[in-house]
C-alpha cells in the first residue's frame, strides 16, 4: 500500500530527495576510495560488516546481506583466500562455525577507514570555507533525529 505525500510540505519533499540523491553519491565516490581491486562489492560488504562485529555465522550473514547462504558461502571462500576471515567451531553449537576476521582482516577494514575519513576530511578542507564547515556541522547535528527511532 502506497502513502501519498499530499499531506507532506514541498520542502520536505525536496529536503527527502536531495538528501538520498547527495548521500547516494557520497557513498559511491567513499567505496571508490577505499581499497578494494582484488575483493567484489559483496566481498567489502561482508568484510565491512565483520569489522563492525565479534564474530558472525555464515547463516546470519547471509541474512543480513539478503543473499543466499550459497553466494556467502561463496564470497566467504574468497575472503577466507585472501587470509581476511578465519573460522572457527561454534562452542555452543558445534555443527556452527564462528567467522571472524583475522589481523589482515582488520588491517584491510581499518586501513579502509582510515582512508576514506581522510578523503573526507581533505575534501572539506579544500573545498568548504570554515563556516560552510560550520554550517554543515551544524546540519548534521539536526540530521541525527533522522536516525532516532
Amino acid at each position: 500500500m502506497e502513502e501519498s505525500t499530499e499531506d507532506i510540505s514541498q520542502t520536505a519533499v525536496q529536503a527527502a530527495h536531495d538528501l538520498r540523491v547527495t548521500v547516494s553519491r557520497l557513498l559511491r565516490r567513499l567505496r571508490e576510495i577505499a581499497d578494494t581491486q582484488d575483493l567484489t562489492p559483496s566481498q567489502t560488504s561482508v568484510l565491512s560488516r565483520l569489522g563492525k562485529g565479534e564474530e558472525s555465522t555464515a547463516s546470519a550473514l547471509a541474512a543480513a546481506e539478503g543473499v543466499r547462504p550459497q553466494s556467502m558461502a561463496v564470497a566467504l571462500g574468497a575472503l577466507e583466500q585472501h587470509g581476511f576471515i578465519e573460522r572457527h567451531p561454534d562452542p555452543r553449537d558445534g555443527r556452527r562455525q564462528l567467522i571472524v576476521l583475522t589481523a589482515a582482516g582488520r588491517e584491510r577494514v581499518q586501513g579502509n577507514r582510515v582512508a576514506r575519513e581522510e578523503w573526507l576530511a581533505r575534501a572539506f578542507q579544500d573545498r568548504y570555507t570554515p563556516q560552510e564547515r560550520e554550517t554543515v556541522i551544524e546540519a548534521l547535528a539536526l540530521m541525527e533525529r533522522l536516525t532516532q527511532p
